[in-house]
């Protein structure tokens, strides 16, 4: 076989794991953003997601597609749900401090997570593929759950950039973004719209854990590589930028599963971590972030 091929498959391998990392990056980039708070816990929503698609996936044994599109739906707003619970109750009374936030989120982590070790147990449990067939290729055969992996991550980015851009909800975040204190004078709830940007920047994790967990296991550990990845990508593409995400985690995305393939997946974290730090020398606020204000 040429080489030609391999360099194909190992570019559809990162491209689903660009996907993933796209959704998973937005949520957080979101949170940075808007709420100016660093969600360690990210990656336990991310976790959380793929346990509750193992769970809500239980109750459909019969029909694997119908327990997926259930959990799809379901998962990430029970997740959200309970980010929410989390800014309301945790965040919010200690007025997102940062210091205290990462605290915070920490504590948030370990919860989640031991919760879920008692409840789910230490096993990684997989969840069925929703439907089975194979795209043809002129040197190999393709899984189709993995190309509508990548598909239905465009169309989650495209509604994100929709709401964001173009909606009277994505102009109250973009203006809480951009002065906390002048959107309190217009009479825009702040505290409400923290609350709605945590609860969905979870949300998205939780739909990025759904997606992948056919194809990976559900595991109560499972949120730390994602939640290292999505600060990567939120670094060097910039804060609560979609486009700097998506150009970001398409570079991440695709190094990994390229080199990976060719030489090791160290290779690949070491060149991930390389980037990292040749963005904050040269550009601390991200290829397509703005510089923040003095």
């Amino acid at each position: 076989m040429d080489f030609g091929p391999y360099l194909f498959l190992a570019t559809l391998e990162g491209l689903v794991q660009a996907a993933v990392l796209c959704l998973t990056a937005l949520g957080l980039s979101l949170v940075f953003g808007v709420m100016r708070v660093v969600n360690v816990a990210h990656g336990e929503f991310y976790m959380l997601g793929a346990v509750l698609a193992w769970w809500i996936t239980g109750w459909f044994a019969g029909n694997p597609a119908i327990g997926f599109f259930a959990a799809i739906i379901i998962g990430p707003l029970l997740v959200g749900l309970i980010a929410y619970l989390c800014e309301r109750f945790i965040l919010r009374r200690v007025e997102y401090d940062p210091e205290a936030t990462i605290v915070a989120t920490i504590g948030i982590l370990y919860i989640l997570q031991q919760t879920t070790l008692l409840t789910f147990g230490p096993d990684a449990r997989p969840v069925d593929t929703p439907f089975y067939f194979r795209v043809e290729f002129p040197w190999f055969g393709y899984s189709g759950y993995k190309l509508l992996v990548i598909g239905a991550a465009v169309l989650l980015l495209l509604l994100a950039w929709f709401v964001i851009t173009r909606t009277r909800l994505g102009l109250i975040m973009r203006a809480t973004q951009f002065d906390r204190e002048t959107a309190q004078n217009f009479g825009i709830s702040v505290d409400k719209v923290y609350a709605t940007v945590f609860a969905v920047g979870a949300g998205f994790a939780a739909v990025a854990a759904v997606l992948i967990v056919p194809i990976q296991q559900a595991h109560y550990l499972m949120g730390g590589d994602p939640l290292l990845l999505s600060f990567i990508v939120v670094i060097i593409g910039g804060l609560g930028s979609i486009r700097g995400t998506l150009v970001a985690a398409l570079l991440i995305g695709l190094s990994d599963g390229i080199i990976s393939v060719f030489f090791s997946p160290t290779l690949a974290k070491m060149v991930s971590t390389m980037l990292v730090a040749l963005v904050l020398v040269f550009r601390p606020q991200g290829l397509f972030g703005v510089r923040s204000r003095i």
